[in-house]
């Protein structure tokens, strides 16, 4: 699918949380991906290792609170 830009004139906190909840569904996906399916074997560590490997930077704890809630 062809990517399509956000819509303009939006609040600046609306693309945080979006781009946030981007990052936490990459996350999470790549958590279940390695076999990670219960939110409390996803430690921030475990996360932030995860995101080394896939190549993103290092999520914040919002972010990582994030993947866990994802992940329920």
């Amino acid at each position: 699918m062809p990517r399509v830009p956000l819509p303009a004139g939006r609040p600046r906190e609306w693309y945080e949380t979006h781009n946030r909840r981007l990052k936490a569904m990459h996350l999470a996906i790549a958590l279940l991906d390695t076999g990670v399916y219960h939110p409390t074997h996803a430690d921030d560590a475990r996360i932030r290792s995860i995101a080394a490997r896939i190549g993103i930077h290092p999520p914040s704890d919002t972010t990582c609170h994030l993947v866990r809630t994802l992940l329920r």
